[in-house]
């Protein structure tokens, strides 16, 4: 406890002083004032654990085949005789015997008098738990067996919401992977570049320059289009994200060559080669850590694009193939106007899409404010 004279001495660190912090502490108490960036971590960790535990979330097998463009159920705490009950039903959306008085087309309702309840922890199709644990239980569903879904389901009757979940393991492996990827490459190109310097960062750019040169859109539907269609899934995908990732380091190496070259010429970085530390530590121990927060960030924000990106060449049939399940694959079903127009449900995955994207890019945002406040 200080005493009063040292209180007196210093009001200014006695009132505002945390005692000992390290730089990831004064980063996590900066990065704890941002409501977007704390929303943002919130709704990765739900991500994550939800792909990972996707078929324990997904009420119904992703792959069953029921009524094709069946709309989505109707859920309400209500029991069939309309009082409330803590326990809700699913109405499956049917014909009402209504018609429409301009129209006389028939209209569909719920149907009330077919509820299905609901429960936690039900069983439902086997799977196995992070690939090795054989189980049953799922997070929701039925208590009768009965199908439930939620956001209806696609032209092969499949639920759109299981599916969602299951490709949400798709969609977020690939992003990763290929953000890994180009992260460890764009690093060790930027820092070696920058720290060298001279003929060998010429050179170096050079390559980073042609690299960036290539119209992106085009190479990634060439370079997809050279796997044959009767491949295997898991190679058609490690080629997808290798594309990916060769095309995907040079910008982030950039970045980290110009973060290098300043850091090249402080003090304490001469100081260690005028004492005869190697090239390899210096790079170490000295700029990889003060290069590492723009790295973070970096990767945090590259994530969204890499899942957009999956998206977009999901849908033109470019990166997943039959039998994986991914938001892009899903998406291939909203490729005419007359079927948005009739099931609109089958937009369903863009919220997966958009949910994710800004997540990441709130994460983003907040530890960007947080590593660097000014």
């Amino acid at each position: 406890m200080p005493t009063p004279a040292e209180e007196a001495t210093n009001p200014v660190q006695a009132r505002f002083s945390h005692g000992n912090e390290g730089y990831a502490t004064l980063v996590w108490r900066r990065f704890k004032r941002s409501p977007m960036g704390m929303i943002g971590l919130t709704l990765v960790g739900l991500l994550l654990v939800v792909s990972i535990f996707a078929d324990f979330f997904a009420p119904m097998d992703p792959k069953a085949a029921n009524l094709p463009f069946a709309p989505p159920d109707v859920i309400a705490f209500e029991n069939p005789d309309g009082a409330f009950s803590l326990i809700p039903y699913v109405y499956p959306i049917g014909d009402s015997g209504e018609f429409d008085p301009i129209t006389f087309q028939p209209l569909n309702g719920p149907d009330k008098t077919n509820p299905t309840p609901t429960s936690l922890f039900v069983k439902g199709y086997p799977y196995k738990i992070l690939w090795f644990i054989p189980s049953d239980i799922h997070f929701f569903g039925t208590t009768d067996g009965r199908p439930i879904q939620l956001l209806g389901t696609d032209k092969f009757g499949r639920d759109i919401l299981s599916r969602g979940i299951v490709g949400s393991r798709i969609s977020l492996m690939i992003a990763l992977a290929v953000v890994t990827l180009t992260t460890i490459v764009g690093t060790l190109v930027g820092i070696t570049s920058g720290y060298l310097g001279g003929r060998t960062d010429a050179w170096v750019q050079r390559f980073v320059e042609f690299v960036l040169a290539f119209p992106q859109l085009p190479l990634y539907l060439a370079l997809t289009s050279l796997i044959p269609v009767t491949a295997p899934s898991n190679v058609f995908l490690t080629f997808v994200i290798a594309v990916m990732a060769v095309l995907g380091w040079a910008q982030l190496s950039r970045e980290v060559r110009s973060k290098t070259l300043s850091l090249a010429r402080i003090e304490y970085v001469r100081a260690a080669i005028a004492v005869g530390s190697s090239d390899a530590r210096i790079i170490t121990r000295h700029i990889l850590p003060n290069v590492l927060s723009h790295i973070i960030v970096a990767i945090t924000l590259a994530i969204p694009s890499v899942v957009l990106l999956e998206s977009f060449l999901g849908f033109l049939g470019f990166a997943v193939k039959p039998p994986l399940i991914s938001w892009g694959l899903m998406l291939q079903d909203t490729g005419t106007f007359s079927v948005i127009g009739s099931y609109p449900w089958i937009l369903s995955p863009v919220v997966f899409v958009l949910i994710t994207v800004f997540a990441f890019n709130a994460l983003g945002d907040g530890l960007r404010d947080a590593i660097d406040p000014y």
